[in-house]
């Protein structure tokens, strides 16, 4: 069986980004499955999955924009700011948190801010992921990235079980931002200690969560896969001659005049006159030319 292209998994809890790669070469027979970006053991949702020369195309599916649905517990934090850490501190909620309380703080969030990884994360330093350095008991220096949060709203009743209070979100954010961070940053606030208590990836970029396959549907067959084309139907698309055509085949640079309408920023997608993807292209101004990034053939 000869498999290409991109599979939209349901990620289930409780298995690393890993895992379901190692779970599915087998179910699909080939050991060209890759994922386009981790989701913590204990968070579901969607992660595309790229097979066979599809693979090709993962650096371009990391999603500059994620949504999902999350849960904050305020009331108490943890060492890995969501519900599987230990206590670091416990606050009792005496007061009244009230929807236009938290609704207000959840505004206020919108927008560029930084964040600080967590010290459990995959975040590299020094060519070692952060949680390695945790689970040692070493602290070390974590970089600090800018990020943004494009929509961020309260989506059900507040619920005080026992000290704590509990209430659902919806977070659109950009690549690379930690939702577990934008939990802790909630209770911070809202004058509390909290964590993340529950999270789902509902889409990643144009993926969505009612698109995706379960690992138990993949093993039954239960599943189609996203051609290359279908996968980059986000990416501004060119069509070129079989004269262009040639020449991309051999990764050559193209002149200003070979690619109409002009694409001057950022990357777009050749495809042939039966649009067929060749490769993904760049303008460079130093150059004076557009460069191949990657060829799809």
């Amino acid at each position: 069986m000869n498999l290409n292209g991109v599979l939209l998994l349901n990620k289930p809890r409780g298995m690393t980004s890993h895992d379901c790669v190692m779970k599915l070469r087998r179910f699909l027979g080939t050991k060209k499955v890759g994922h386009t970006g981790t989701l913590d053991p204990d968070v579901d949702g969607v992660l595309p999955i790229c097979v066979g020369s599809a693979t090709k195309l993962v650096q371009f599916l990391t999603a500059e924009t994620k949504e999902y649905i999350g849960e904050v517990t305020v009331g108490f934090s943890t060492t890995t700011e969501d519900a599987t850490g230990e206590v670091v501190e416990r606050q009792p909620v005496t007061k009244v948190l009230s929807k236009v309380d938290i609704e207000s703080t959840l505004t206020s969030m919108l927008g560029i801010s930084c964040q600080t990884p967590p010290m459990y994360s995959a975040v590299k330093v020094k060519g070692k992921k952060l949680y390695e350095y945790a689970r040692a008991g070493l602290e070390v220096e974590r970089p600090v990235r800018e990020v943004t949060i494009h929509e961020l709203e309260l989506l059900d009743d507040i619920s005080y079980v026992e000290d704590c209070v509990t209430f659902k979100f919806r977070v659109l954010g950009s690549k690379g931002i930690f939702i577990r961070t934008v939990a802790v940053t909630i209770g911070e606030k809202l004058g509390y200690p909290a964590h993340m208590s529950d999270l789902t990836r509902v889409a990643s970029g144009s993926f969505k969560l009612e698109n995706c396959v379960t690992l138990e549907q993949v093993e039954a067959g239960e599943f189609q896969l996203l051609s290359i084309g279908e996968a980059l139907t986000n990416f501004p698309t060119v069509r070129v001659d079989h004269w262009v055509e040639k020449l991309i085949r051999n990764g050559v640079k193209l002149r200003p005049e070979q690619i109409t309408p002009a694409m001057k920023e950022g990357l777009f997608l050749t495809c042939n006159q039966a649009g067929i993807p060749l490769a993904i292209y760049e303008w460079s101004e130093a150059k004076g030319e557009y460069v191949s990034v990657r060829g799809l053939w």
